[in-house]
């Protein structure tokens, strides 16, 4: 009787102990982590090729990284973004295709289960690695890190049933902040930030800015599913518009991707990337050599195609 009384006391603690145990696995199960690397080269080679070309190399490294919490009415996405494209040519320097690092933040909370709609807040900041150039000019560059860097924060309402897949967002009142910290394209007045002041002589007397601030409206659409077998469709668009500078006058940011999976590990892409922003104007170059003339702003469009490997940890 001791013995089983013993026995009784043990596997009843062993019990507790594995109760316990669940419940913190079922506790982790809030926290989902997901990671996307992937790699895309492609390469071109002439020889006695009697229609000629160039012989080429391109690579592109993408990596995504996502992190949610959900518990129940209570909703928190982070992920980062992160591009890296090089080419190289025959008879050419490298030159850099791709440049992009972007961190996105969202927490959103409803009243209960029944509804869709979400009271949100949301942190978006983007930028680039390295110096950008209108090739084969390599002298000036036209952008470097955080030059620009773009920060968006604000809070409004979201809608989705599940706001992984489709979620429509709506903030009254979003903070952007444009920041130029190199300061020859600051003084240049690069990305809408104020420039800097000369007198008759060309003398600076006053630092162009490095920080451009607006208050306005962000309405932002996201959208993925698979539209066919191992057909996958991405969809990401915003338009945004200042209160105080030219209220009407739109920000456009959209991107569109179709992923193409022919196993677990090789993947096709087709994207499309088109901008507008009237902060960033064009410069166009004239009949003197290496002198450019300043154009109004323009629809900025970047098309993508590439096979590569991809891997998910």
């Amino acid at each position: 009787m001791r013995y089983c009384l013993l026995f009784v006391v043990v596997f009843s603690f062993q019990l507790v102990k594995a109760q316990d145990s669940i419940v913190k696995v079922l506790d982790t199960v809030k926290w989902v982590q997901k990671n996307q690397a992937g790699l895309d080269v492609n390469e071109v080679t002439f020889v006695n090729w009697n229609a000629g070309g160039s012989n080429s190399v391109s690579a592109l490294f993408n990596l995504v990284s996502s992190l949610r919490y959900k518990k129940d009415n209570l909703i928190w996405k982070s992920s980062v973004r992160t591009r890296y494209g090089i080419n190289k040519q025959e008879n050419q320097k490298l030159r850099k295709t791709e440049d992009e690092l972007e961190l996105i933040s969202s927490i959103g909370y409803r009243k209960d289960t029944l509804t869709n709609w979400y009271y949100s807040g949301r942190l978006n900041f983007k930028t680039q690695y390295s110096n950008g150039y209108t090739y084969p000019n390599r002298d000036n560059p036209i952008s470097r890190f955080m030059s620009p860097g773009y920060l968006f924060i604000g809070g409004g309402v979201e809608y989705g049933k599940n706001l992984e897949k489709l979620s429509f967002y709506f903030s009254p009142l979003t903070f952007k902040g444009t920041y130029v910290l190199d300061q020859k394209l600051a003084d240049a007045g690069s990305f809408g930030v104020e420039p800097a002041v000369y007198d008759e002589l060309g003398n600076r007397i006053e630092k162009g800015e490095n920080a451009r601030t607006e208050m306005g409206i962000l309405v932002t659409n996201a959208y993925e599913t698979e539209l066919l077998e191992n057909i996958y469709i991405r969809n990401q668009l915003s338009f945004y518009t200042d209160y105080l500078n030219s209220f009407g006058n739109v920000d456009v940011d959209w991107e569109i991707v179709f992923d193409f999976k022919v196993n677990s590990y090789v993947k096709a892409t087709l994207g499309s990337h088109l901008k507008y922003d009237n902060d960033i104007k064009i410069a166009e170059e004239t009949i003197n050599e290496d002198e450019f003339l300043e154009r109004g702003a323009r629809v900025q469009w970047k098309q993508l195609l590439g096979v590569g490997v991809t891997m998910e940890f």
